[in-house]
């Protein structure tokens, strides 16, 4: 077990894009406790308008200059997927503590390779699932785990984005089960406090035959079984016209425990002509900003008192075999059992 760190914690950054930024946002302007040293991109100029952006000292086109700072503590991996587990071994074998975005890699022998060396070297991990620590999916996971629902029996996800991704991500993204629906599976786990141990999925192309065009489907409903006996309902779109529509429910032999969405006011204006109220908020990042704090949070938490992350490398692989099933169930048009991929 390593020493734990004292003083702040000195992070490195690894990619630029979207999802770097918002981790960049959150870090430099509302973490207490960290800071981000350098980033790196290879796009040098997209690392240099980061840094430029929210304050960051030094950006670097190589990610080896943040690999070799000993200054640097742990790295925040948000580079594209295939890169992901590349990126984990190489730091894990400089020392560095590594927080890396979902999924891991879209292959289980992949991230197996991963997870061994970071095992090897001693170093923490985790990843990047940001939707557990959301307040309210927080507070569905406590009420659930403090029995106050009796023992579980359903789990119900509604996911739905507002506008469906660019094609060009769809053919490299490893599909909607491995690009949206991972965040579902990963909180269908979360809230059940269980093991997927079958999947059931079919899917359609309803919203843009691009999609289908691509390999891809753009509506699913997913049915889980759970080790525990419970049972499990995930619906997607990839076009919701309303807004980012997120809510789950857990139900239960003494009750059930539901989150709604997140909208922009909770006021109700009701007249002779109906009734009306906000929108849910438009997207990820109007919804879970606060949750990109709180997770980053726990990661510098876990490297200050040297304790094991809240989601580990584990949490990380399990909902890749749920998708990679996913896949296999719609395909074969047949329930899917996940050892059929652990083995």
């Amino acid at each position: 077990m390593s020493t734990p760190i004292t003083r702040p914690i000195t992070l490195g950054l690894i990619g630029a894009g979207r999802i770097g930024r918002v981790h960049a946002e959150s870090i430099m302007r509302r973490l207490v406790g960290a800071k981000i040293a350098a980033v790196s991109d290879p796009f040098g100029d997209a690392a240099q308008r980061c840094a430029t952006d929210f304050g960051i000292p030094a950006a670097h086109q190589d990610h080896r200059a943040l690999l070799d700072d000993p200054a640097i503590d742990a790295v925040v991996i948000c580079s594209s997927t295939d890169t992901h587990t590349r990126l984990i071994i190489e730091a894990a074998e400089a020392g560095k503590h590594v927080f890396c975005e979902k999924p891991i890699a879209l292959d289980l022998a992949e991230i197996d390779r991963a997870l061994a060396t970071v095992e090897r070297c001693g170093v923490k991990l985790q990843i990047g699932f940001n939707r557990r620590f959301d307040s309210n999916f927080r507070h569905l996971h406590e009420t659930v785990q403090s029995g106050a629902i009796g023992t579980p029996h359903l789990v119900r996800i509604t996911s739905r984005d507002p506008a469906p991704p660019p094609i060009a991500y769809i053919k490299v993204s490893g599909g909607i089960f491995l690009d949206m629906t991972i965040h579902d599976f990963d909180m269908a786990r979360y809230l059940m406090g269980s093991e997927v141990t079958e999947v059931y999925a079919s899917g359609a192309v309803l919203i843009d035959p691009a999609i289908g065009a691509a390999g891809d489907i753009d509506t699913a409903v997913i049915t889980l079984r759970f080790a525990n006996g419970a049972l499990g309902i995930i619906d997607n779109s990839r076009q919701a016209v309303y807004g980012y529509d997120q809510r789950a429910e857990v139900f239960g032999s003494a009750g059930a425990v539901e989150a709604q969405n997140k909208t922009a006011h909770n006021t109700v204006h009701s007249t002779a002509t109906g009734v009306q109220a906000a929108k849910p908020l438009h997207f990820f990042l109007e919804r879970y900003m606060d949750s990109y704090v709180a997770e980053m949070h726990a990661f510098t938490e876990a490297i200050q008192n040297d304790t094991t992350p809240p989601v580990t490398g584990l949490d990380g692989r399990a909902p890749v075999a749920i998708g990679l099933a996913a896949w296999r169930s719609y395909r074969e048009k047949r329930p899917v059992q996940i050892n059929e991929f652990n083995d």
